[in-house]
């Protein structure tokens, strides 16, 4: 068992909600621990008394990641005194704040605070999506400080919600518990992904998938344990890494403005 100072479990795979991560636990003097890496460990954390937990994670298809939601299932940890999280999504996040609550719930915790990021847009595999234009994707990142400072400040005062602070957008419930299902039954499949005759065999995408499902010998090569977090599309230098038809001729997203702050 390991003795821990307050923590927080992110998930990112095209770094938005790595970054809003490393603001919060800067700023809370939080550990940060990686999901992709420790859902495989096993690990016993003990917290002291009076400690927080928090989670960061981005909104797939209107809910958490699959991957978050194992990783809570099968996390080990003394009951947090203040639980929290923060999701980060391009457009809505559906009823992402009530699958989350409920999974921890059913660990015997309750989840006492949750925010909401609006972050550039990432996913593109389906028709009708693509990445932001450059404009609405500067002032995404823009506004993304100031909401990541003002939720600095309510963890810090530990505020305890009657009301999750999250942007559900239209038809939650529908989103969440309709159509995400479906999602997540028919589009979460890797086979679609392909590198195409230009890939330079460079293995950035090896190297930034989150759970190491892509190898690359003359091209890339993907495997059967996928999170649709797209990492692999937009890091690539020569946009040789497709899924389907959906992708040849949309947006990569490289975050570089969050690098710049």
């Amino acid at each position: 068992m390991k003795n821990v100072t307050d923590m927080i479990f992110y998930f990112s795979g095209t770094g938005n909600s790595a970054w809003v991560a490393r603001q919060l636990a800067e700023k809370q003097n939080e550990e940060l621990f990686s999901i992709a890496m420790e859902i495989g460990k096993k690990k016993e954390y003990k917290l002291k008394e009076g400690e927080n937990v928090g989670f960061v994670f981005p909104v797939h298809a209107w809910g958490p990641p699959k991957i978050v939601l194992r990783f809570i299932h099968q996390l080990r940890i003394t009951k947090p005194a203040y639980l929290f999280f923060v999701c980060t999504c391009g457009d809505d996040t559906g009823r992402t704040a009530q699958i989350f609550s409920s999974a921890v719930t059913r660990k015997g915790w309750r989840c006492v605070a949750g925010y909401s990021v609006t972050m550039p847009n990432t996913y593109v595999s389906l028709p009708g999506f693509d990445v932001d234009d450059k404009d609405i994707e500067t002032r995404k990142v823009q506004n993304a400080v100031a909401r990541v400072r003002f939720i600095n400040e309510e963890i810090a005062s530990r505020v305890q919600m009657k009301q999750y602070n999250c942007h559900e957008g239209a038809i939650p419930f529908t989103k969440s518990y309709l159509l995400r299902p479906l999602f997540n039954a028919l589009l979460m499949s890797p086979k679609p992904f392909h590198a195409t005759e230009a890939c330079i065999g460079c293995k950035k995408c090896e190297k930034v998938c989150p759970v190491n499902n892509i190898t690359v010998t003359d091209r890339s090569v993907w495997g059967s344990n996928c999170t649709q977090c797209l990492a692999c599309y937009h890091v690539c230098p020569v946009h040789a890494v497709e899924y389907g038809k959906m992708t040849g001729k949309k947006g990569q997203y490289k975050g570089r403005l969050l690098k710049d702050l």
